[in-house]
């Protein structure tokens, strides 16, 4: 054992160690809400549920307004997703392509919005939107989203279209083709792994968002995470696990589905200006 130690090297045993660190760090507290969240009986000191049951998954799912908010809540974060593409990826392009005075800056700003406590923030929007007849709508909601959102959708998109070299798009001119030909055919395809991390940020933060909501959109409008602060001020914390795992399922199903788009090049010089 001590022969095999030494052949491996310290570096090699130090860098298993801090995996295994990372390991437990990460997966400890996901094991545990998973364990929580399908617990019949778990009292302290016992290292595992003393009996396994279903009873809290069936008490969330047949509370009043569960199913609606949760349906509430994908309809609002595919809202958000569409028009922050629809908003954000000509900004993108634009700050990619067209150089002007204060670009740097213009695209530095929208750092702002992540500066800054949200709920101060928010208040302060909410203000106008009062002003505005913005309060307790769809409208409303979507838009506070959309302020968090606009990092990602702005930053990731932006440098998936500088990686584009111009030299194909010349190319593609050269050949006859016009200027929206070659964004379609050449410029987007290249760029849209960028656009689609950025997408799938943008549709988990909007899925996750409760503190716009609650501002915003209170009463008429409540969503899951919304639900989830009254559900578990009342209820015992078995309640929390269970939505937790609803909140988190389609960030694990969206990141298996899409992991051939995200890779560490495009995530770090989505936020790297240039």
């Amino acid at each position: 054992m001590n022969w095999y130690l030494r052949s491996l090297g310290t570096r090699k045993i130090v860098e298993f160690i801090v995996l295994v660190i990372f390991v437990i760090f990460f997966l400890g507290p996901l094991t545990n809400l998973l364990l929580l969240a399908v617990s019949g009986k778990w009292q302290y000191p016992a290292p595992l549920p003393q009996s396994l049951s279903l009873e809290w998954w069936k008490f969330v799912l047949t509370q009043d307004d569960v199913l609606s908010s949760i349906s509430l809540s994908f309809l609002i974060a595919i809202t958000v997703t569409v028009c922050s593409i629809i908003v954000c990826v000509p900004a993108a392009y634009a700050f990619a392509r067209i150089s002007f005075p204060l670009s740097k800056w213009f695209l530095f700003s929208f750092l702002l919005t992540h500066a800054f406590p949200k709920m101060g923030l928010y208040v302060s929007i909410a203000v106008l939107f009062y002003q505005f007849g913005l309060m307790n709508t769809f409208a409303g909601i979507v838009l506070i989203h959309m302020v968090n959102t606009l990092m990602y959708m702005t930053w990731i998109p932006s440098s998936a279209f500088r990686s584009v070299h111009r030299a194909q798009e010349e190319s593609a001119r050269d050949a006859g083709a016009g200027p929206f030909r070659v964004f379609w055919k050449i410029t987007f395809p290249m760029a849209l792994p960028g656009i689609v991390v950025a997408s799938i940020f943008t549709f988990l933060a909007s899925l996750d968002e409760a503190q716009g909501t609650l501002l915003v959109g209170t009463p008429d409008y409540k969503t899951m995470p919304v639900i989830m602060y009254s559900i578990i001020a009342d209820y015992p914390s078995t309640t929390g696990a269970v939505f937790s795992v609803i909140l988190t399922l389609p960030t694990i199903i969206l990141l298996l589905a899409a992991k051939r788009f995200v890779s560490a090049d495009v995530l770090s010089g989505g936020f790297q200006v240039k």
